[in-house]
């Protein structure tokens, strides 16, 4: 570890600092349909959009029609993302003539993953999806998808603020204002700043440049894997040019992460140079993925009238960020103790450590950093592969994910996950002072613990039945690459990904199968929208109650102390749902390379 990479992790910290208030008192704004400097372009759309779907944007919605709309709109989405997929091969811009995607298995996995947030990919970008597929398909989601979360975010926070009220906001204004006024704006000056820097954004057919030698490689099945002949032999193929990919990236970059949503554009994602080409794109990138998490922080303050406890909130997911990255920073930076009699120092003019799997254009701390970032989000993109980190700095993105996305987060998923945490805590220090438990003048009941505990309980729940399933069955095992522990933390790392809606893959485990696609895509829906629901049955209840004025037993969500009750309820959770699980996994195999064991 250096000076110079924890100064770009604490300048990094303050950016996010910095860009807070002025995006949560933007987002108040544009929730509460006070008037902003967007409005002269986007009200008129906003109008036609309304008029066009016959939506009454007066119209207030109690929890349950929220949730239905909601539903029902993300349904009909994923029908259409698996139509256009299937249909691939007959719709335009398709200079690579690529056929509609196949098995239907993977267009199904495909279709749950970029509908419920979590862009998953169990396919190659640029070799399986065209132009057509990737702009009014996936990009489409990576909207949509965002702005679902944020409504949702919205509509909680309306619970707490409203007092004595059967309803919560309109699931379709909040929707349209999320992608009109708050996304599409940063995209399109995003992705600019993004081209400026190299991103490419074209829709031209990808190029061929023919190779000084001929390159033998082996081949590869259907199923992805390498090919072995009858004789046992690697079945070898000679290649003697390269095919360049490109296409409309930089408009996809920018709302991949703005929009916490991670599935790239290429199979390298943003570790790809046309995806994140310098350290001031890996910057601006990183950046993005906590811009709305971190600014619901102070929407949530503003729209319930306690600043402090925005900022208390905001300062819980600071403090297990900078946590994260200080474990993942040190392990990486004292590389593998297995690689006898090699140099793995870090020093100011060189990136040691262990820098398998990563890009020495971004380094040791920045790699760390951008792993931290994106699983404490929802993201999943990536710049360095997660499968090459030692087992310690794997477990940082895992425990992150673990936490149910609640450090900054994703857009509005991560606030949301982070209130349900806020209810728990609330509940705690009530049990602790004797009396009903309140947040911010409502008091928590039996009836709000019930919807915070099945919320909490969904989660694992499903994570770690799907990944049993996967630990002992044929067809689970045999898309391990790595035997042990390491191979246990793939598949776990997967359903752990897919149920957190972060997309973000352990490598190494080959998913492109009848069981991984299915698993994971339901994996995907239930760890989405399953806990949806109880939180806004939540938020419906809690707009229904009355203010209850403060007093001297009320317990204050805006001091230190409620900062760490609230950090403390977030790691115990964790520990107590996944340790066991996390023992059998990078655990036991940070123990075993201590030991000089290898597999």
């Amino acid at each position: 570890m250096t000076i110079n990479g924890w100064l770009q992790i604490l300048f990094f910290l303050a950016l996010v600092f910095l860009v807070t208030k002025p995006m949560g008192v933007y987002m108040a704004r544009v929730f509460n349909r006070e008037k902003t400097f967007m409005d002269p372009v986007m009200r008129p759309i906003e109008r036609v959009i309304y008029r066009l779907t016959a939506v009454d944007e007066n119209h207030e919605m109690r929890w349950t029609e929220y949730a239905i709309a909601m539903l029902l709109f993300s349904a009909v989405s994923m029908i259409v993302l698996y139509a256009i997929q299937r249909l691939q091969g007959v719709l335009p811009f398709n200079p690579q003539k690529f056929a509609g995607v196949t098995p239907t298995h993977l267009a199904f996995n495909t279709a749950a993953s970029f509908t419920s947030n979590t862009n998953w990919q169990a396919y190659s970008g640029e070799s399986t999806m065209s132009y057509f597929t990737q702009m009014a398909g996936l990009a489409f989601h990576n909207f949509i998808s965002a702005a679902t979360g944020i409504a949702l975010a919205i509509a909680f926070i309306r619970g707490i603020a409203r007092r004595q009220m059967q309803t919560i906001g309109n699931f379709w204004v909040d929707m349209v204002r999320s992608c009109l006024w708050v996304l599409l704006p940063v995209s399109i000056v995003g992705g600019l700043v993004l081209v400026s820097q190299g991103v490419i954004q074209n829709l031209r057919p990808y190029d061929k440049a023919a190779l000084i030698e001929p390159m033998q490689v082996q081949k590869t099945g259907p199923d992805g894997k390498p090919m072995v002949g009858p004789d046992g032999k690697p079945v070898m193929d000679t290649i003697t040019q390269q095919t360049i990919a490109q296409g409309p990236v930089a408009s996809q970059e920018i709302i991949k992460e703005f929009g916490t949503n991670g599935g790239g554009f290429f199979n390298a994602n943003s570790a790809h140079p046309f995806e994140n080409p310098t350290p001031l794109t890996n910057l601006i990138e990183m950046l993005a993925i906590f811009t709305i998490g971190a600014g619901l922080t102070y929407t949530l303050g503003r729209m319930t009238g306690s600043q402090a406890h925005g900022w208390a909130v905001w300062a819980a997911m600071a403090i297990l960020f900078m946590a994260g990255c200080v474990v993942a920073y040190w392990a990486e930076a004292r590389g593998n103790p297995l690689l006898a009699g090699v140099d793995q120092r870090v020093t100011a003019s060189q990136s040691g450590g262990n820098m398998e799997g990563k890009e020495v254009r971004f380094g040791m701390a920045n790699s760390t950093l951008f792993a931290t970032v994106t699983t404490d989000a929802s993201c999943g993109a990536i710049n360095g592969w997660h499968d090459s980190y030692t087992p310690l700095g794997g477990l940082v993105p895992l425990a992150n994910m673990m936490m149910s996305e609640v450090i900054f987060g994703g857009v509005g998923s991560g606030v949301y996950g982070m209130l349900i945490d806020v209810v728990l805590a609330v509940f705690i220090a009530g049990l602790m002072v004797g009396r009903t438990p309140e947040y911010l003048g409502k008091k928590i009941e039996a009836y709000d613990v019930k919807m915070a505990m099945l919320f909490v309980l969904v989660f694992p729940l499903v994570i770690l039945t799907f990944a049993a399933i996967s630990s002992v069955r044929t067809f689970g095992t045999a898309g391990i690459s790595n035997p042990g522990p390491h191979g246990f933390t793939q598949v776990l790392y997967a359903f752990v990904s897919g149920a957190a809606n972060n997309g973000s893959a352990f490598n190494g485990l080959t998913v492109n199968t009848l069981w991984y696609d299915t698993a994971i895509g339901f994996d995907m829906l239930l760890g989405r929208f399953f806990m949806m629901i109880p939180m806004l049955a939540i938020a419906g209840n809690l707009a229904q109650k009355k203010y209850v004025p403060p007093s001297s037993g009320t317990f204050p969500v805006t001091t230190p102390l409620f900062t760490v009750l609230l950090i403390g309820v977030i790691l115990i959770v964790g520990a107590l749902t996944f340790f066991p699980a996390v023992s059998l996994g990078p655990l036991l195999e940070h123990l075993l390379m201590a030991a000089g064991k290898t597999f």
